[in-house]
């Protein structure tokens, strides 16, 4: 005889009903306020600088949040676009030959400034595929960002042929992780895209993206060792 499911009772059914609220619920509302809370940040950096004439809370008997926003968001396109042509590149060029000497900014503006180029640059193709190599061992598999070929002295320095630099994001926070470099052969691209990754990676595999299986799945690499087949001695 097979056994009858077993019915929830109320105090069951309440606590069901209560966690799937709160898996709704709870991505909402931190999103909802992490994002309230950066719309005011913006707006108390930036609506002491704006000038009464321009400033809407000046007239309004309430404050218009965003407005701090909005106007830091103009000023770096408008930045932008006076740095595109030559006079703005010049006053670029002098601002960056002052920075230049001073010791400690030096270092700071440059460091600063080759993170901004590599993340932000359109013509960078910093993580745009996701894949897998094998980690800490042969046959744990872990998921990792592709940055970028090999270049430079580290790829010349390198025994292997072509390597690829890779970013390994540490679970449940990606943004720290290890840079390696690996070759390009033992890197398994994914079809799923970096933000879908970066789930999983947050979720610790609990989130994981669909994947029809009507897509071709690409090839694994070999990761066992092939012997040579046995040859039989000729015999009469």
């Amino acid at each position: 005889m097979t056994d009858k499911p077993k019915r929830q009772g109320p105090g069951m059914r309440l606590r069901t009903y209560f966690l799937t609220g709160m898996i709704i619920v709870a991505p909402i509302a931190i999103t909802a306020y992490l994002t309230w809370s950066f719309i005011l940040w913006v707006d108390g950096w930036v609506k002491p600088y704006i000038p009464l004439v321009y400033n809407p809370d000046y007239y309004l008997p309430f404050t218009v949040p965003g407005f701090g926003l909005l106007m830091a968001l103009f000023l770096i396109t408008l930045i932008g676009f006076l740095t595109a042509n030559l006079v703005g590149r010049s006053v670029i060029s002098v601002g960056e030959m002052l920075l230049d000497r001073m010791p400690l900014v030096r270092s700071l503006y440059k460091g600063l400034k080759q993170i901004f180029q590599t993340v932000l640059a359109e013509q960078s193709g910093s993580f745009k595929q996701a894949g897998l190599i094998q980690y800490p061992r042969q046959g744990l598999w872990s998921i990792v960002f592709i940055a970028t070929d090999t270049r430079g002295e580290v790829r010349e320095r390198l025994p292997v042929g072509e390597s690829m630099s890779v970013f390994l994001p540490t679970t449940p926070n990606p943004t720290s992780g290890f840079l390696l470099f690996v070759p390009r052969e033992d890197v398994l691209i994914l079809d799923m895209s970096v933000e879908e990754a970066a789930k999983m990676v947050i979720s610790a595999g609990l989130v994981s993206p669909d994947f029809p299986k009507t897509l071709p799945i690409k090839s694994k690499p070999d990761t066992k060792t092939k012997t040579p087949p046995e040859t039989g001695a000729t015999g009469s």
